[in-house]
């Protein structure tokens, strides 16, 4: 499938309330590599097999949460072409000037019908993975804890949910890859999963009385073994586990959910299936909600489904 537009997700703000746990967190317990600094005091992170110079900026603030999430398109043109067609769609529109974030080059901001901020820029500057691309070995040796190779998704919690998913499929070309329905006739969508690729996802987001929360930032590993070593880095360290390792019906992930020192829930999962644009939707209902979610044990867990920044 030829990659046009909008090409994958690009970078991820979180708030945090203590830098210092925080980098214990997502650089020697995750294993994401330090970047940069910047005068504001944010700190840029990566994966050890991301390209890009960074892809989580961490953000002091006084509660947790996140502040936006970036998609990187495949040129200016298409950035010019697509910022016409958000504010057409009636979003709030805002250029940030190449630089604000370091590294980075100019990005169209604009809000959501959930309440959600997001980006989408063109260019930013390279860094290179940790292997190189000239005779790689498949995997670096100096990677700490649980060697985390990039950042994947975001699940976001918002109030109009049909109005989110419009903006994704309508104006900035994604497809729906899964959806969750539910209400007495069926026909009440509550969660949409969204690629702009060939991922089972790239965003997902799920009908909320709030607006703009955040469920999770996701972070890719290649294997079940590298699950359950990431569970036995939490073990190790005491780090909060919501639930997990277990399995996903949604999108067919493995995973283990867990919590950074602000609160903010963190995903480490593998596995899934590709997605192409002729595949049909795929449908959950309420009555199989928990083997949606949870495939293993057929349960919701409520801290899962009701906790989020």
């Amino acid at each position: 499938m030829a990659m046009k537009g909008v090409l994958r997700p690009g970078h991820v703000q979180l708030r945090v309330l203590d830098m210092d746990a925080s980098l214990s967190h997502y650089v020697d317990r995750m294993g994401l590599i330090k970047t940069d600094q910047d005068a504001q005091g944010r700190v840029y992170l990566k994966g050890w097999d991301e390209h890009d110079w960074f892809s989580v900026v961490l953000r002091p603030a006084d509660e947790p949460g996140m502040d936006f999430m970036g998609f990187k398109v495949d040129s200016a043109a298409t950035l010019n072409e697509l910022e016409q067609k958000l504010k057409d769609f009636g979003c709030k529109v805002e250029r940030i000037p190449a630089g604000e974030l370091n590294h980075c080059g100019e990005r169209v901001r604009f809000d959501s019908p959930t309440g959600h901020l997001f980006e989408l820029y063109a260019d930013k500057d390279y860094h290179g993975n940790s292997v190189g691309v000239m005779n790689p070995h498949p995997y670096p040796e100096d990677i700490k804890g649980m060697k985390v190779h990039r950042f994947d998704h975001c699940l976001l919690y918002g109030d109009d949910l049909d109005g989110s998913v419009k903006l994704f499929t309508d104006v900035l070309g994604f497809s729906e890859t899964e959806k969750v329905m539910a209400g007495p006739d069926g026909q009440l969508k509550i969660g949409s999963f969204l690629t702009c690729g060939m991922k089972a996802h790239d965003l997902a987001i799920i009908r909320h009385g709030e607006k703009g929360k955040l469920h999770h930032a996701s972070f890719l590993l290649r294997s079940w073994e590298e699950v359950l070593h990431a569970a036995d880095i939490m073990g190790r360290y005491k780090i909060p586990i919501d639930i997990g390792p277990t399995r996903h019906g949604i999108t067919r992930g493995r995973t283990i959910y867990f919590f950074d020192p602000s609160g903010n829930r963190n995903e480490t999962f593998c596995d899934s299936y590709d997605w192409y644009p002729d595949h049909e939707t795929i449908t959950w209902t309420e009555d199989e909600l928990g083997g949606a979610i949870f495939y293993h044990d057929q349960a919701l867990n409520e801290r899962f489904l009701t906790v989020v920044t």
